[in-house]
């Protein structure tokens, strides 16, 4: 079970994870002992950006209650993912609640997320999306 001094060691040491990381201003907004907002941005090379919000609750194993992850590439909304409930969208129940939006009608085009989680940091598995979609290998 993740425990909030655990996940802040992930949080604030996130850079040293991936060498196609710039920056990061991830903030821990605590709200009490076990409660906390998790908010900021992860900036890539390629000019890609990850915008983060979690909420989050340590005082149960599924300590991630609620999330939004948007990759933007400059200004522009490549894709996003949320926790929002859509119990009516039958494509979307294998993983539901947990679902990506994408390309084209990025609002309403949603795909099962079965690499996100409420009991596991989801920011691993997006840092390596990202790393796998748009970082270029450097020349010999």
């Amino acid at each position: 079970m993740w425990t909030l001094n655990r996940y802040e060691s992930l949080i604030y040491g996130i850079q040293a994870t991936s060498s196609s990381i710039v920056s990061s201003n991830l903030v821990l907004q605590r709200r009490g002992k076990f409660y906390c907002w998790l908010v900021g941005e992860v900036q890539f090379a390629e000019g890609i950006r990850l915008e983060v919000t979690e909420a989050l609750d340590f005082t149960t194993e599924s300590f991630i209650r609620h999330y939004s992850y948007a990759v933007f590439r400059g200004d522009e909304k490549l894709y996003w993912y949320d926790s929002q409930a859509h119990p009516n969208e039958l494509s979307l129940q294998s993983t539901h609640p947990h679902h990506k939006h994408i390309p084209p009608d990025i609002k309403h085009h949603r795909i099962p997320a079965p690499a996100l989680s409420f009991t596991e940091p989801n920011l691993p598995f997006l840092i390596q999306e990202i790393e796998t979609q748009f970082h270029r290998p450097s020349a010999p």
